[in-house]
């Protein structure tokens, strides 16, 4: 384990082993309150928690757990993995058999779970994959045969079918402006996708012993790039590409050992990786530096998942042994809202005094003399005019 302040890790709730997870963001009149659900592969069940942004801990009984239908206690319908809308009302859920999809009806002090019919996401076998864009509006799954289904939401109309779109799905995301997917494959090919001409734009480009697995687009909303691990042999290196013209850019080695997972905050600062052997390290996207290490957190199990908070520096990892770790990230705390307004209204308050003392302390400005003062007032006699002063002079001659 990291040494004693490196990191922070809080309680999971709930209890027992986690094989996927997500964070829940609901943002409503009064406040912004912030969930996570949790998918347990047995007994086979899903569940919310409350999230505390004080303490950034996770509450130790779950606020839902649907365990009984829709879940029976079969292995088949066990949750393999979690894509929650961006509204924080819907998430979608992938087990063996297919996905299912359930409505989050939130009141103030419970959440329910209803299941609601989506033929076009049942049945359909293993799925490796899932999606939403940012905007919510086009969800993506790429199944474990290779196949590629991106989705109109909520109407479900087939935006691109491709039952050959890889060997088997590694990993799979989604640009910010929802205009491009890229998809890579566990043979090491990547593959760019045209969202709305439903087609494939271009293979990215790689040598022959080179493996593209990882890929994440930033997300900071300035120049959009691209993020891929590629492996050569033992050497795990992060690539940049441009996404104008799909061309490498950059490169570094961060991670030092081959790459489980890859992702990055909701603001686009940090990107986070994580080990085969349970480490993971968070990476300071300007800089493309490591700002936090969290060592033999899920040892000797690789981490299959690492969801950032989408209000604190805090992350859920997932692995299979270990279930999921609540971390607080050891990097430089954001400013929040109230905290600008504070500076504002100090510096106006600071302004505002400088002025006043500017005011009255200034005679030769702001403090000039009125009009009934008498310029010479400060000498007892006036000064003698010149016709008095030439007559005195020729009457002592």
């Amino acid at each position: 384990m990291a040494g004693a302040g490196e990191y922070s890790v809080a309680a999971a709730g709930g209890g027992g082993k986690v094989a996927c997870a997500a964070w829940i963001l609901r943002r409503e009149e009064k406040a912004t309150r912030v969930f996570a659900v949790y998918g347990r592969p047995s007994p086979p069940a899903l569940e919310v928690l409350g999230f505390d942004s004080v303490r950034c801990s996770l509450s130790e009984e779950p606020l839902v757990r649907r365990r009984p239908p829709p879940f029976p206690f079969e292995f088949d319908e066990a949750p393999r993995g979690i894509a929650v809308h961006p509204a924080g009302d819907e998430l979608v859920c992938a087990t063996a058999n297919g996905c299912r999809l359930f409505k989050l009806i939130f009141e103030e002090l419970t959440v329910r779970f209803i299941e609601s019919k989506a033929p076009a996401l049942e049945s359909i076998g293993p799925q490796k994959c899932l999606a939403f864009s940012i905007d919510g509006a086009k969800f993506a799954i790429g199944g474990e045969d290779g196949h590629l289904r991106i989705l109109h939401w909520p109407s479900m109309k087939v935006l691109l079918d491709e039952p050959k779109a890889h060997k088997s799905f590694r990993d799979m995301d989604i640009s910010l402006d929802s205009e491009f997917l890229v998809s890579t494959s566990t043979d090491g090919t990547a593959r760019i996708w045209k969202i709305d001409e439903g087609a494939p734009l271009v293979n990215l480009t790689r040598s022959s012993d080179e493996k593209i697995e990882c890929c994440c687009f930033s997300r900071d909303g300035m120049k959009p790039f691209l993020f891929c691990t590629v492996a050569k042999g033992t050497k795990v290196v992060t690539v940049v590409w441009n996404i104008s013209d799909w061309a490498r850019i950059g490169y570094k080695r961060l991670l030092g050992k081959p790459v489980s997972t890859l992702s990055v905050s909701m603001d686009g600062k940090f990107l986070a990786l994580g080990s085969h052997d349970g480490d993971f390290c968070v990476v300071d996207v300007k800089e493309m530096e490591i700002s936090h290490w969290s060592k033999k957190l899920h040892l000797g199990s690789p981490v299959y998942g690492i969801e950032f908070c989408p209000t604190e520096r805090v992350v859920i990892s997932t692995s299979p042994q270990w279930g999921a770790e609540v971390t607080i990230l050891n990097v430089p705390a954001d400013w929040k809202e109230w905290q600008i307004w504070l500076i504002l209204l100090a510096l106006f308050l600071t302004s505002a005094i400088l002025f006043y003392v500017f005011y009255q302390n200034s005679g030769s400005f702001f403090g000039a003399p009125h009009q009934n003062t008498k310029p010479w007032s400060v000498v007892k006699e006036a000064p003698p005019s010149p016709e008095r002063q030439t007559r005195g002079e020729f009457s002592c001659l």
